[in-house]
């Protein structure tokens, strides 16, 4: 199983269109600090057997930008895209509408997220003139996996947190979701939790036996939204458990057996900037910040 770190940013990417803080503006002056929208991509061991972690809006650029998940040869068009999500958010899903040149596109998801996009944002009526639609169920961990090219496939249920467009949406605890990934072949298994609001004790259980795991690192401490201007509450009030200080994840990662890289940063986390001491902090504790194009072979 082959893992592609195909974007790492949170909501905005880096830079931020409509932003000049320091990690925008270093991001405009030095190139290899610009971030796309976090998503992943799983490949089998067949060439042509891959999927995605979420479809953001850089998600045909990120096609496009590795070998492996371009089509081919000669004439040949790819003919099924696959895409699981971690949640309804539009950073992670608005991505969709790109793929309609797709000849068919397979979404997995929990079930309020897939009630959502299909009643919330109406992806059905939006896509179905362009290309096919299959719908399936990604299911609970304990429950049997669904296989997706090859590898097993489920979710661990993180919190009911909703995107503004349904807030009225009745609580679900799968409205957030870590995606465990296990290769049966090498018995193998990666957690991708790009926004995390909770430790709860599954996913410690689930981060526990993985062999590799990313998780959210949208703000540095607490109170980096505040400090920020970003947001009047704190990166736990947003939603996104942050990496350093009370609360934060780096000291539980840290205990893990795991590789542990962080993803989904915000464009006023420190941790944008390579130079910035927080990335010393981390790898004292042996963590690191995933990079765009990274490439984990388990």
């Amino acid at each position: 199983m082959l893992l592609l770190t195909l974007g790492t940013a949170a909501g905005g990417g880096v830079p931020q269109w409509n932003c000049a803080c320091p990690g925008c503006s270093g991001a405009r002056a030095h190139h290899d600090r610009r971030r796309t929208h976090d998503s992943l991509a799983v490949i089998g061991d067949e060439p042509s057997s891959w999927f995605l972690v979420n479809a953001g809006p850089d998600v045909t650029d990120h096609l496009e930008a590795h070998a492996a998940l371009r089509p081919g040869p000669g004439d040949a068009r790819t003919p099924v895209v696959r895409v699981l999500l971690t949640d309804a958010e539009l950073d992670h899903t608005i991505g969709l509408l790109r793929l309609r040149e797709a000849r068919h596109i397979e979404i997995h998801a929990t079930e309020p997220v897939r009630r959502a996009l299909r009643d919330r944002l109406g992806l059905d009526a939006t896509l179905t003139p362009y290309t096919t639609l299959s719908w399936h169920d990604l299911p609970r961990t304990g429950q049997n996996p669904a296989v997706v090219a090859g590898i097993e496939t489920s979710a661990v249920h993180l919190s009911a947190k909703r995107p503004r467009y349904a807030a009225d949406a009745p609580e679900d605890s799968g409205w957030v979701a870590a995606v465990r990934l296990h290769d049966p072949v090498r018995g193998t298994t990666a957690l991708y939790a790009p926004a995390l609001a909770e430790w709860s004790g599954e996913f410690a259980e689930e981060a526990a036996a993985a062999d590799c795991v990313f998780v959210d690192g949208t703000f540095w401490d607490d109170e980096e939204p505040r400090r920020s201007g970003v947001s009047s509450r704190t990166s736990t009030g947003m939603g996104h458990l942050p990496v350093h200080g009370p609360g934060g994840t780096a000291e539980r990662l840290a205990k893990l057996p795991a590789r542990c890289l962080y993803t989904h940063l915000n464009n006023t986390n420190p941790l944008v900037d390579p130079s910035a001491p927080q990335h010393g902090v981390l790898a004292g504790r042996g963590l690191e910040v995933a990079q765009d194009g990274m490439v984990i072979e388990l």
